[in-house]
């Protein structure tokens, strides 16, 4: 934006937001008229007609003396307000004669500004209100020569100003010293060159803590040298001089520490008297104030025992998540010392945000060491029973989430240090039937595997707690590890007659009469509670109506007591079933292995045969059957029982059958344990901006040697390192893709917009060009907004010259991630022809990419949202492209998503199936599932379905459409 010419446009420092008079501004005349009454409301209503006027480009030269005569002397507060912003606004120089600027023009001396006449009433007025006997007159007229620049105005006025810093009021004294500030910083050596020494002998003197802050803040700005003497000779009082000032002090700590940092000793004393402040932007800003200043244990220690009193005083989610900011920027460079304050810091796990908690788990387990482990895990395993016990307080607010990320904690806890995994896992096995439960039995899985030791008594728990357990898939994990790792004749057993227990005996099917017993009690409860209404005499003996709701009582012997088990494998859980077909048979097989006697082998592979027939015939007669899940079952089943019975089968798959698992599991556990390593050494690594012996080249100091051959190519990158743009075009490229023409070239104005997408704001530069030769006024662009978009700044209207142009903005608000339109027309009356003319602008396409942002989730979260989420939209694969992994990635950067699904990309396959994972800047989560197939009999092109998931239907339906579009193929510049 080019500098402001214009008077009206140098000296408005504020926006009056919408017309003040009715039916439209009056005339020069009307308003000169008004401000001759005697009554102040008159007045005031025609000044502020007045001040619109001049904002809108009227000059109105006569109303300056009728204010002057009429107004500048009146006692009316609001009055007096209206004319300081009147002073703001109305032009205070002569206009330059056309001769003047020709002079000018053709290399004369410049045009000098010639003050009107009528400013030395003015300047006397100011001067009245400077010595007025009201403080109030006086501080607001202070406060308003901090906004006039001009020194021909601020001259006459000093001797007063200097007089009101010895005012009684403090009101006026701050505000003199803030207008003795403006003016040395404006034309200091020319109107007021003692001010410093001036302001120097009022701060020694002054009691208020608001004038001392002002005074300090002159010195701050204007003379360094006198602020850190008067600091030097109060440094014991500084705490008590008020927040204000002692966030002065800190700018002028690292101002001065920065230039010389020799100076840091002079300040380090006061920088610890301010860690103890009680106000906590001052510790605050002490504490990284002092880090940055020393690297020194002492200095550290002190400033993270603030950072960690902050985190647990504060009740603010914004300011808790900026400490541990800092404590995770602490911990990089001085982790030993963090690792003192590591219980302090696990304090704020009590605040009732999940964001607030994962943080300080994520800053917790990266200071976790051999000698705190045990503290931590027994506080963390508190937290576990607070979650359970608090039902109605906040951490139930917390929820599933809460509870999840503290078992992950836990598990981390028990995977780098075996000694307390013992100590964790039998507490934790307690949960398995909880909403955590999955992770519990995840992190079970993986204690079994990794420590040997425990696995008898963790299977022994594990067996006693069966029963307990009512989830689906972690019932799945329980039978695979008690399948795999019972390796001794008692847990063989003990397993096997637990399972069969609780699965029952066939057939697995809901039975007629139970069927009929269902149904009734079904109609008996639909029935609901019996109403009976009577007449009773009340205690004054007055009469009342009573009415009685009465329920039949509950028999507790009637209550369903079949176990959790065998009620999903009736429900008709095929996959729950193939899994317990695979236990026993495991069972079987391992136990002539371990000990146990024939006889009980056969009658062990009976009772497991006749389980597996059952499971079999419910998945043949269950309804919600799939056909791929009831082929999958008889094969899955028919092999286990061919291996039970035939002794040859079992010589071949038996090996298979009972090591292969482990086995997997273990090379499993292995490579998230490197991977896991990998990123922590990546993430160690500082990549090297520069080498320190690299030279420095200094473009003005080379010679010119360009057109010899020699070309700096240090030029190309002095942008980009300047912008901090890896790539020097990058920048241009992203903001034309913002860029939208809204009107034709042939249209009367141009119109085009540039848009910007910061979360919930939508900011439009409009750009206008007048394409004809006439002045244009009254142009307004009126928009509308189609989506959940508000337009919270309408552009005003303006007049445009003859082939000039302008830029005016709107703001808009957005509430939800979904796709948005914005449309309008440009509204004109020609200047000369007195005609108005309609432009119907182009529409703004809002797309939903602005508001995504990729997330990672676990693969537990992702599927309990999949199942919680009710709006779907399923898209059909249609591209050109042939690579599984290379469709997969064009989707994935298209969509600006996360995959949480590990694939090899140098497997070959015919099928891929991944999980992708976002969330919008509002906090809506986005799920996405490919499932994509290479088929050989559609010459090698993609088949399948890509099926997207949120709570709101808008960012279904908005990310279905992204997709449909981008999923043709690569674009050009990528093939």
């Amino acid at each position: 934006m080019s500098t402001a010419t214009n008077a009206n446009e140098s000296y408005c420092t504020f926006t009056l937001a919408s017309d003040t008079t009715a039916g439209g501004l009056p005339s020069q005349e009307e308003i000169a008229k008004q401000l001759e009454s005697n009554d102040p409301k008159i007045k005031r209503h025609a000044l502020k007609a007045a001040i619109m006027a001049m904002l809108g480009g009227e000059a109105m030269p006569r109303i300056l003396m009728q204010v002057i005569r009429f107004c500048i002397n009146s006692d009316d507060k609001p009055l007096k307000k209206l004319c300081m912003l009147y002073w703001e606004v109305v032009p205070k120089y002569q206009e330059p004669t056309s001769d003047e600027l020709l002079r000018a023009a053709s290399g004369g001396p410049p045009v000098q500004r010639k003050l009107l006449p009528e400013m030395i009433l003015v300047c006397n007025a100011l001067m009245n209100d400077l010595n007025h006997p009201n403080e109030f007159v006086r501080g607001s007229m202070l406060r308003f020569l901090c906004k006039v620049k001009d020194e021909e105005i601020l001259g006459p006025l000093i001797p007063s100003i200097k007089a009101c810093l010895k005012h009684r009021h403090q009101y006026v004294r701050k505000n003199a010293v803030l207008a003795v500030f403006h003016a040395h910083r404006l034309h200091g050596e020319n109107l007021i060159p003692d001010g410093p020494d001036l302001v120097g002998e009022f701060i020694a003197q002054e009691t208020d803590i608001a004038a001392r802050r002002n005074a300090f803040l002159m010195l701050y700005n204007e003379s360094e040298d006198l602020a850190i003497q008067f600091l030097a000779r109060n440094l014991d009082e500084v705490t008590k001089f008020g927040d204000g000032f002692a966030l002065l002090v800190l700018d002028l700590t690292r101002k001065a520490c920065r230039r010389d940092p020799n100076q840091k000793s002079r300040f380090v004393r006061v920088l610890f008297q301010m860690l103890s402040s009680n106000s906590a932007a001052v510790s605050y800003e002490a504490a990284w104030t002092l880090i940055s200043l020393s690297n020194s244990p002492t200095a550290v220690r002190a400033a993270a025992v603030t950072y960690t009193t902050l985190l647990n005083s504060q009740n603010d989610n914004n300011v808790m998540m900026i400490v541990l900011e800092r404590l995770e920027q602490l911990k990089k460079k001085h982790s030993k010392i963090l690792q003192e304050l590591l219980m302090d810091i696990l304090r704020a796990l009590s605040s009732p945000n999940p964001d607030i908690c994962r943080k300080v788990l994520d800053v917790a387990m990266a200071l976790v060491t051999s000698k705190n482990v045990a503290d931590v895990v027994t506080t963390l395993k508190r937290e576990v029973a607070k979650t359970t016990q608090e039902s109605s307080d906040s951490s139930e607010d917390k929820g599933k989430v809460y509870r999840n990320m503290l078992i992950q904690a836990i598990h981390g806890c028990a995977v780098r240090f075996p000694d307390v995994a013992e100590t964790v896992v039998y507490t934790l096995m307690d949960f398995l039937s909880s909403d955590g439960g999955m992770q519990v039995i995840i992190f079970v899985r993986a204690i079994v595997e990794r420590y040997p030791h425990l696995r008898p008594a963790i299977l022994t728990k594990l067996i006693n707690t069966l029963y307990e357990v009512t989830n689906s898939n972690v019932l799945c994990v329980c039978l695979w590890i008690l399948g795999e790792y019972c390796e001794t004749s008692d847990t063989v057993k003990d397993a096997f007659d637990v399972v069969t227990k609780e699965l029952g005996e066939a057939p697995y099917v809901v039975q007629a009469e139970d069927k009929k017993a269902q149904e009734a009690a079904a109609a008996e409860a639909a029935k609901g509670p019996k109403m009976v209404t009577k007449n009773v005499v009340l205690a004054d003996g007055t009469y009342a109506t009573q009415t009685v709701y009465s329920e039949a009582k509950i028999n507790p012997a009637s209550l369903d007591k079949t176990p959790h088990l065998r009620k999903m494998i009736i429900g008709g859980d095929i996959f729950l079933g193939e899994i317990v077909s695979s236990c026993l048979t495991k069972m079987c097989l391992r136990a002539p292995d371990v000990g146990i006697d024939a006889v009980t082998v056969k009658g062990m592979t009976v009772k497991a045969l006749l389980a597996m027939c059952g499971i079999v015939k419910m998945a043949e007669v269950t309804v919600g059957a799939q056909k791929s899940s009831l082929a999958d079952c008889q094969e899955r089943v028919s092999l286990c029982c061919r291996v039970l019975l035939d002794p040859k089968a079992a010589d071949l798959l038996k090996t298979t059958m009972l090591s292969e698992g482990k086995n997997s599991f273990a090379a499993f556990l292995k490579n998230l344990q490197d991977k896991e390593l990998k990123e922590k050494e990546d993430s160690s690594e500082e990549v090297v901006a520069a080498q320190a012996d690299d030279l420095i080249h200094f473009r003005q100091l080379r010679s010119m040697t360009a057109q010899g051959g020699d070309i700096d190519l240090d030029d190309g990158t002095d942008l980009a390192r300047a912008t901090g743009y890896a790539d020097g075009g990058s920048l241009l490229t992203n903001e034309l893709r913002h860029v939208y023409q809204l009107s034709g070239f042939a249209d009367p104005v141009y119109a085009e917009a540039f848009v910007t997408v910061h979360e919930y704001d939508i900011l439009l530069e409009i750009l206008l060009i007048n394409r004809t030769p006439n002045t244009l006024s009254n142009l307004t662009v009126e928009l509308s907004t189609m989506g959940d978009m508000k337009i919270v700044e309408r552009p005003q209207s303006h007049t445009i010259g003859p082939l000039d142009q302008m830029t005016i903005r709107a703001s808009i608000k957005v509430s939800s991630t979904e796709t948005g339109h914005i449309f309008g027309t440009i509204v004109y009356e020609d200047a000369s022809t007195q005609e108005k003319g309609y432009i119907n602008l182009n529409d703004i396409h809002m797309d939903i990419m602005d508001y995504i942002r990729p997330a990672t989730c676990t693969d537990e979260v992702f599927r309990s949202m999949w199942a919680e989420f009710e709006w779907e939209n399923k898209v059909a694969i249609s591209t050109s492209i042939k690579g599984l992994v290379e469709f997969l990635d064009h989707i994935v950067s298209s969509t600006n998503m996360t995959c949480l699904t590990p694939h090899d990309r140098n497997e070959k396959g015919s099928f891929l199936a991944a999980n992708l994972y976002a969330k919008s800047v509002f906090g809506e989560d986005a799920l996405v599932n490919v499932s994509v197939e290479k088929k050989d009999d559609n010459d090698g092109k993609l088949a399948g379905y890509i099926r997207i998931r949120s709570k709101t239907q808008g960012i279904a339906l908005s990310l279905g459409d992204r997709i449909t579009n981008v999923q043709r193929g690569l674009p050009l510049n990528k093939e």
